[in-house]
């Protein structure tokens, strides 16, 4: 009876996880790359491409959001200012998940000034009056959402701790854009 057991746990299945001597002499390769593993399996040049458009997106956002912040008047301004303030931030608080990610994966965060609209999805629209610029934010975060699920897309299961962080950002992309579509629902005037 021994034997039999014996030989049943010899016969049984390998692990499906990499042996732990492997991983260990892995981890000391390549010491130099941080987080970045033999197990990476997105292309980093095109995801860090990808995360500094989307870095630019945000921060035209931010100050699209701080404009529109400063810049309304009328009615129901002082309820709208609110929204346009805590957007601004929370696309801020995006800029900075994406920087850190973006080095994380061994790149350079790009913020030069002069390329920011040129890589940005959205566009910055000033707005004419309250309700212009709440449509424009919509619109922008309406291109957000689907620049977000593009590049969920595209990540796949190959990066999932961008992934997370893109899945995080959309979220709250489509919050936004719930928020100015219920504002324009019901506008008056």
């Amino acid at each position: 009876m021994a034997k039999q057991a014996a030989k049943k746990k010899a016969a049984s299945p390998a692990s499906p996880l990499t042996a732990t001597a492997t991983l260990r002499a892995r981890a000391r390769k390549n010491i130099d790359d941080g987080a970045i593993t033999d197990s990476y399996a997105a292309d980093r040049k095109v995801v860090i491409r990808m995360l500094n458009d989307a870095l630019a997106t945000e921060y035209v956002c931010v100050l699209r959001y701080y404009r529109h912040y400063f810049m309304a008047k009328g009615m129901l301004a002082d309820a709208v200012k609110a929204e346009f303030l805590e957007h601004a931030q929370q696309e801020q608080a995006h800029a900075g998940m994406l920087a850190e990610r973006i080095v994380q994966l061994g790149g350079e965060p790009d913020l030069n000034p002069d390329t920011l609209t040129a890589r940005s999805h959205a566009e910055y629209k000033e707005g004419k009056d309250l309700r212009d610029m709440v449509k424009e934010n919509l619109v922008a975060e309406r291109i957000a959402i689907d620049s977000y699920r593009e590049m969920i897309n595209y990540v796949g299961d190959r990066d999932t701790t961008t992934k997370r962080i893109l899945e995080h950002i959309l979220a709250q992309e489509e919050e936004h854009a719930d928020e100015f579509s219920d504002l324009l629902d019901g506008w008056i005037g």
